[in-house]
């Protein structure tokens, strides 16, 4: 009797022994499920691409802000006759056009939108090609009287506009400065501006796709031919660009006369120059021109020390630089575009 309940006690602690080995092997499963589980979730979260948040760029200048640009391009027809000189406010226009007039002299449209001078001029009068070209741009066109046909196809709808013959000296949106003589002495007071246009009714507040800006990959290998200095000529002044390489930037001259700020001689400084020919026009006995902003042509792109030969195009109303059929990237900053008639020509740009 004593044998069989002996047999019964050892039976019975072999059946607990393999119990609970069996919940160890089932609570040891469990583990590796969950540690297994959680390596996946890693190995997951290590293969799900990190979404870097895009910064928005102001349109014109590619450089970064932390809001969306929302105010309108603000287009400033500046006279760059020698007694004009030197202008204010050119070192904050994103943009500037540089295009002849009558004779062999250049007028400038400097375009506003990252930054606000405080006053720009002098201030000249308008011409088609540049009104035309602002509107394109979807931008207020800024200037100081204009022949009784030209203010008819601004007034009959060819581009929103503000005329300064309108507030001549009323000092709070042009004013004429004593230090000089008219009509090189007409200058903007620049946070009137959209205030003003908004009592006209044109609407001042808009947005845009920005231009094509290289990354700091691309600036990195740049092709080209060296380009420490630039010439170019309108008749017999010439226009010249010399590299600051510890800027990697280009200082602005007429002839040896530096293009600087009026108020303080701040060095107008460009990340970009960029260089087109295209087909003039005389127009007329006064000797206005017309000028094919449509066709394209040959262009040099200069920038950080570096000149490319390119083409222009005017796609949907912007003038950019192309190759291959695909746009070439700006540097992000600021950019000079001189337009010179087709007979003086690329070829004849002097690049050093």
């Amino acid at each position: 009797m004593k044998g069989d309940e002996r047999m019964k006690r050892y039976i019975l602690l072999v059946m607990l022994s393999m119990l609970v080995f069996v919940g160890c092997s089932n609570d040891e499963d469990a583990e590796r499920q969950v540690t297994d589980h959680s390596k996946n979730d890693t190995t997951e979260k290590e293969r799900e691409p990190i979404e870097v948040e895009e910064k928005e760029r102001f349109p014109l200048t590619g450089i970064e802000t932390d809001e969306v640009p929302t105010q309108r391009f603000i287009n400033v027809m500046v006279n760059n006759h020698p007694r004009a000189r030197p202008q204010s406010g050119l070192s904050q226009a994103d943009m500037v056009f540089e295009i002849l007039s009558e004779g062999q002299t250049t007028r400038l449209m400097a375009m506003f939108h990252s930054e606000q001078p405080e006053v720009v001029g002098p201030v000249r009068s308008a011409r088609p090609y540049y009104f035309n070209l602002a509107d394109d741009y979807n931008a207020l066109y800024v200037y100081h009287g204009a022949a009784t046909f030209i203010e008819n196809m601004l007034k009959n709808g060819a581009a929103d506009h503000l005329n300064g013959a309108y507030y001549d000296n009323d000092r709070q949106l042009f004013k004429r400065e004593s230090f000089r003589v008219a009509p090189h002495n007409s200058y903007v007071i620049f946070d009137a501006i959209a205030e003003t246009a908004k009592e006209k009714g044109y609407e001042m507040e808009t947005t845009y796709e920005p231009l094509t800006f290289l990354s700091d990959e691309e600036m990195t290998g740049l092709e080209g031919n060296p380009a420490n200095e630039v010439t170019l000529y309108y008749g017999n002044e010439s226009v010249r660009y010399v590299y600051q390489s510890d800027t990697e930037t280009y200082h602005r001259y007429n002839g040896q006369s530096q293009t600087v700020e009026l108020s303080d001689s701040t060095p107008i400084a460009l990340d970009n120059v960029f260089i087109l020919e295209t087909y003039h026009e005389i127009a007329d006995d006064v000797g206005r021109r017309e000028i094919d902003f449509s066709s394209g042509g040959d262009a040099l792109l200069i920038q950080k020390g570096v000149a490319k030969e390119v083409a222009w195009e005017n796609r949907d109303g912007r003038i950019i630089p192309v190759q291959s059929g695909e746009a070439v990237g700006f540097v992000p900053g600021k950019t000079w575009i001189n337009v010179i008639p087709t007979s003086t020509g690329i070829e004849r740009v002097t690049v050093e």
